[in-house]
């Protein structure tokens, strides 16, 4: 070998790279012999490696035919995922948020010294989904905010105001006042498709970054209808409890993408960044946003209502047995509240339902995850176990809701207990005062709570709201009075000093 390699440097003036290049291909059994590849190898690869080649002169329509070859590079990098990001992006924005909270002091020094509470920054994302400046992010990115601050892709600044939050899906609606804001395209989560593209838009570097330009990262729709409780699957960043009927995308999401769109391969938002799960802290593919359609159903009762009015059918249900494999199938009716529309379809407590507007049922977060964008109105269409036909159920507003409010002490409201408020808020007592609203104040000073029902005033039995306020529009000087109420079904007894 080194005779033949000495030779071939010597005969044709040429580098033992290619021949090097040609062992690649040699035979694996050890042997050094280059395969046979006929007489005018040699030659060939003389002519192709010689320095002394003239070069080839470029013609006019060899011009033509590289500038042709630079547009069908240009179009090709101006792929789909390109053109979507490109649509969404200017809508999408840096959020700020500046909190005040309480510190715990870890040693006697601080204690003295240090300031019992500190203000602290957060940051997360939104997208403007409405030409008069309404953004909606996340609930947990805007939490207990002092200020929050809105930054454009270019740079400006919005000092925000927020409209309202939905805790229970983690949605936060929010206004900036600007001229020729950009608008995000709305899609629809109807008809997702299992392993279509999916880009996750937002800021996960928040003021950490040199720019405000939002990043993009790319995957796919790994399902759909999702329940996530983050303890069953390890750490659940950026969020805490529930998260019901989300899309799952491997798509890398990470802390700083809250609130940000999930967008489809046309340009559309179809959901809400919200969480991840993760056992190391960043993104292992495992991305969750909330659909677009029950985020809007949320920001439009948060623009017309004020607060979110969900709808009930009445129903509590229980997972079943599950088989050995630790599979179940369908849940049982726990509970039917009297006087719901669940107690006029006939349905009774131990019925197993399979399946509610088409969708299966696996354990009872699927059958909340259906209630979850029930509003008033709407329709549910239920399969029972045993019976041939669907069961049809129209929701309708809490009992709770449409019930006549009573204020007392200004900061406190009531509503009267009926049956149909019992089996709403699963309340023991037959009759009773329900706590709908209370002040922070008056709260720590009665010791009671949303939720809570009056059911006596010193010895006065209660028997409604009404009676609640005139009791104490006739207590007159000053002195000791008990309250006694109901929490969790359990029976609680409060006193508190009164004077007028």
């Amino acid at each position: 070998m080194k005779i033949v390699r000495g030779w071939l440097v010597r005969r044709f003036n040429i580098k033992w790279v290619p021949m090097l290049l040609l062992m690649a291909c040699a035979p694996k059994n050890g042997s050094d012999e280059v395969p046979h590849t006929g007489l005018d190898t040699f030659p060939i690869l003389a002519e192709l490696t010689s320095v002394s080649t003239p070069l080839e002169v470029v013609t006019e329509p060899n011009q033509e035919r590289t500038e042709l070859s630079t547009d069908q590079l240009s179009q090709s990098r101006n792929t789909a995922i390109v053109q979507a990001a490109n649509r969404v992006a200017p809508a999408v924005v840096s959020i700020s948020v500046i909190r005040t909270g309480r510190t715990r002091s870890t040693s006697m020094w601080e204690s003295f010294f240090m300031p019992p509470q500190r203000r602290s920054a957060g940051f997360g994302s939104g997208v403007i989904v409405r030409s008069d400046g309404i953004v909606i992010t996340n609930d947990h990115v805007i939490a207990d905010a002092e200020q929050i601050r809105v930054t454009l892709p270019g740079g400006g600044d919005f000092d925000a105001e927020l409209i309202g939050t939905d805790p229970l899906a983690d949605i936060a609606v929010l206004v900036i006042e600007g001229k020729d804001l950009p608008v995000a395209p709305i899609g629809t989560v109807e008809g997702l498709m299992i392993g279509e593209w999916a880009l996750a838009i937002g800021n996960p570097l928040g003021i950490q970054a040199a720019d405000t330009e939002p990043t993009v990262t790319a995957g796919v729709i790994s399902a759909v209808n999702r329940n996530i409780v983050p303890s069953a699957y390890g750490e659940s960043q950026d969020s805490e409890g529930f998260y019901l009927g989300m899309i799952q995308t491997d798509a890398s999401i990470n802390p700083g993408n809250s609130g940000g769109p999930l967008v489809n391969a046309v340009g559309e938002v179809i959901g809400i960044n919200t969480s991840i799960i993760s056992r190391s802290g960043g993104s292992e593919g495992l991305g969750f946003a909330i659909p677009i359609d029950r985020a809007l159903k949320i920001t439009d009762d948060l623009l017309s209502l004020g607060e979110v009015q969900r709808a009930w059918v009445g129903l509590e249900v229980e997972p079943v047995e599950a088989d050995a494999w630790g599979r179940t199938r369908g849940v049982r009716i726990s509970r039917i509240a009297p006087g719901s529309p669940g107690d006029r379809a006939s349905l009774e407590p131990g019925d197993r339902l399979l399946r509610v507007n088409g969708r299966a049922l696996t354990g009872p977060l699927d059958f909340e995850g259906a209630l979850l964008d029930l509003r008033s109105g709407d329709r549910l269409e239920v399969l029972v176990e045993g019976q041939s036909q669907l069961i049809l159920l129209e929701a309708e507003q809490f009992p709770s809701i449409t019930a006549e409010r009573v204020t007392v002490l200004r900061d406190l409201e009531l509503v009267t207990v009926t049956p149909e408020i019992r089996g709403e808020q699963d309340i023991s007592s037959e009759q009773g005062a329900l706590v709908t609203g209370v002040s922070d104040q008056l709260s720590r000073q009665l010791g009671i709570t949303i939720g809570d029902v009056i059911i006596g005033i010193d010895q006065i039995i209660v028997a409604s709201a009404d009676q609640v306020a005139s009791i104490f529009d006739s207590l007159g000087g000053s002195g000791r009075i008990t309250l006694h109420f109901e929490r969790n079904r359990g029976y609680n007894m409060r006193q508190f000093y009164w004077r007028r």
